[in-house]
């Protein structure tokens, strides 16, 4: 069995004090084998911003994917915006955008969603499907498959408008022919989880896409702090939805999903 820690959207520049230590204790209780952080580290890309980030990073003291969301790119700056990009990122996160875990039960690939260009929303590129089909090749059938991205490939319940990532359709073809088990997002600040692919006329293979809320933001969009523990057994998942609770001070059990593998895909239980 693997446990996996679904963070997403920290937002430093705009973190709520009062969550990060209290986090950071669920996650070393918790004690999972991967943390997967899906984007916008920074509220604003700054420098002071992307060293608190990379404190707290340094503080989980287990393996991690991160990947970097739009936030993460300057945005008043336009000379950094569309020529340095993120550099920042690179410098104090990571230099590597597209990380890969793997070990004998799951494979976990970060991909880079945000653009310069796309300013709010994000793209994926035919060269990174590519090399996400390459990277899932050889991937031991048994083994579940999940990708982190910050942008979504499908719209948590109750967003409305154009804004899954660029080249979804083409995305969601490749993903079901690699069989991917699992797409984890953040973005929207919403913690949601689907299991069929009901908006594409795609019927190889169903992902759980699992959202995930801010998880120390101070800006909520309605919606509390938020983070998923990930349980993954064989042929089963189970998604824990862990909400903040601030009177208590601490991060608590609101939902629990259960899912089974089939031949079509994940299916709930």
């Amino acid at each position: 069995m693997r446990t996996l820690i679904h963070l997403s959207d920290l937002h430093f520049g705009r973190v709520d004090p009062m969550i990060v230590t209290p986090l950071l204790d669920f996650i070393r209780i918790t004690n999972p084998h991967l943390v997967a952080i899906s984007g916008d580290l920074t509220q604003r890309a700054r420098i002071r911003e992307f060293q608190l980030a990379r404190g707290f990073l340094g503080s989980i003291p287990f393996p991690q994917i991160v990947v970097p969301g739009n936030h993460d790119v300057p945005l008043h700056n336009l000379f950094s915006r569309f020529l340095g990009k993120l550099d920042r990122y690179r410098c104090f996160i990571s230099d590597d955008l597209e990380p890969f875990y793997h070990d004998l039960e799951i494979a976990v690939l970060g991909m880079n969603t945000a653009r310069s260009f796309a300013w709010k929303g994000g793209r994926i590129s035919r060269g990174q499907l590519e090399k996400l089909r390459a990277r899932f090749r050889n991937v031991p059938k048994s083994s579940v498959k999940i990708v982190v991205t910050h942008h979504s490939f499908d719209l948590p319940k109750g967003v409305i408008g154009n804004y899954l990532v660029g080249r979804t359709k083409l995305a969601m073809q490749t993903i079901a022919e690699s069989h991917i088990d699992l797409l984890l997002a953040g973005h929207f600040h919403i913690g949601a989880t689907g299991y069929t692919s009901t908006g594409y006329e795609i019927k190889k293979y169903a992902p759980l896409i699992v959202s995930c809320g801010t998880s120390t933001s101070t800006r909520g969009r309605g919606e509390p702090n938020s983070l998923n523990v990930i349980e993954i057994d064989d042929a089963k998942i189970t998604i824990a939805r862990q909400t903040w609770r601030p009177k208590r001070c601490l991060f608590d059990l609101l939902s629990t999903e259960r899912f089974s593998r089939t031949e079509e895909g994940w299916k709930q239980t």
